[in-house]
């Protein structure tokens, strides 16, 4: 699933960040690795999205937010 379709305070795991190569390496640069467990804080739409991840809230474009996959966190 994307990232966008997790709702607020549910977690997920992070299995694949596609996009172009410029697209990969500024999310991998702030942290948002496969592998990383990731929280929504906010996800309204029309809006960026909050998350928390490696003890940082960061704000994401919800268009660059559909380019990264996630799978729910048990």
């Amino acid at each position: 699933m994307k990232l966008t379709d997790l709702k607020k305070d549910c977690s997920g795991v992070i299995a694949c960040v596609n996009g172009d190569n410029r697209f990969v390496s500024r999310i991998t640069s702030i942290g948002l690795t496969p592998g990383c467990r990731v929280t929504v804080i906010k996800n309204e739409k029309h809006r960026p999205l909050l998350v928390y991840s490696r003890d940082t809230m960061i704000a994401l474009n919800r268009n660059e937010c559909d380019d990264i996959e996630v799978e729910a966190a048990v």
